[in-house]
């Protein structure tokens, strides 16, 4: 029998040459430049400076032996190989999410800190029920809530600052997306709000339709504007924007002044004397409301807890 001591055989060396080529540090960083566009974005999002960054991307383009980067004016952009390279990568980080999520649960069972990013009026209609429910029913669960609209929230979600994130539909991640898994967690009715006395106040199976003739109070652009228009064009009009406001509670002010009308989703209504909540007919818009969380993220004990409580329907 022969000993090695102190010596790698070929097949161990080049699995050693492998794992060396392979970087997941480097990788992320080449992640994040493909998110943020520019070496600089990057580097601010990974507290590094741009020349670190700079360095790296070259070390792992000669422990790969290929170019991952080409010069664009004066940025740079992904070769079709670091595209090649992502695309492999994206497997490798939704499995040491899973490998995390396992590893928590092993340890704290279902117990420890969700971190969760959230829009403004899902935070009281949504987050704050799932909380309450769960500190009554699993109360080794911790809940930390930053409101964040959508763009900021995700950019947490990615660089692992919060653990979930929700979100409208329209602006989350595409399901073909590999970083995340998106989780549907409602639809969200949007009903009008009318002044108390207006004519159509009392109408019961009211359309969208019957509106078309009044002012209408929304935002002059964003979400919510878009929201608003892209609902009354199905239903066959262009809605007159007679004022412009984001917050819901300057929207149902001026409602209940009489100044206008305004599309409301049932999610963020607050009671006010003087305005009435009609519900539309069954052809009456809806948004959809999704939760996304980093690819394998969601086997962890802790988060899927939350998952069930954002969608239980009491929450």
């Amino acid at each position: 029998m022969t000993l090695y001591v102190g010596r790698m055989s070929e097949d161990d060396g080049r699995s050693e040459l492998r794992r060396e080529r392979w970087d997941i540090k480097k990788l992320v960083i080449l992640r994040t430049l493909r998110e943020r566009g520019t070496v600089t974005a990057t580097a601010q999002a990974l507290l590094m400076t741009p020349s670190a960054v700079s360095q790296q991307l070259t070390n792992l383009a000669k422990q790969l032996g290929t170019p991952l980067l080409e010069a664009h004016g004066r940025r740079v952009r992904l070769t079709d190989a670091a595209h090649l390279v992502l695309r492999h990568a994206e497997a490798v980080f939704a499995q040491l999410e899973r490998a995390d999520a396992e590893l928590a649960a092993y340890r704290h069972g279902e117990s420890g800190v969700v971190r969760v990013a959230a829009f403004s009026t899902a935070v009281p209609a949504l987050v704050v029920p799932a909380v309450r429910k769960l500190r009554a029913e699993r109360p080794g669960i911790t809940v930390r809530v930053r409101e964040a609209e959508a763009a900021q929230a995700y950019e947490l979600l990615a660089a692992g600052e919060v653990d979930l994130a929700l979100s409208l539909a329209a602006h989350a991640p595409t399901a073909r997306d590999p970083k995340f898994t998106r989780v549907p967690l409602l639809a969200d009715p949007l009903d009008v709000a009318l002044p108390v006395g207006h004519p159509l106040a009392g109408t019961s199976g009211l359309r969208l339709a019957d509106l078309a003739g009044e002012p209408w109070i929304f935002g002059g652009s964003g979400p919510w504007s878009e929201i608003t228009t892209a609902a009354c064009e199905a239903a066959g009009f262009v809605p007159e924007q007679a004022h412009s406001a984001a917050g819901w509670t300057a929207i149902l002010a001026m409602v209940e002044a009489g100044m206008g009308v305004a599309l409301v989703p049932r999610m963020a209504a607050a009671r006010r004397d003087g305005v009435v909540m009609c519900a539309l007919g069954p052809d009456r818009p809806v948004r959809h409301v999704v939760a996304a969380v980093r690819r394998g993220a969601e086997e962890g004990a802790a988060v899927r807890r939350v998952l069930e409580a954002l969608t239980a329907d009491d929450a």
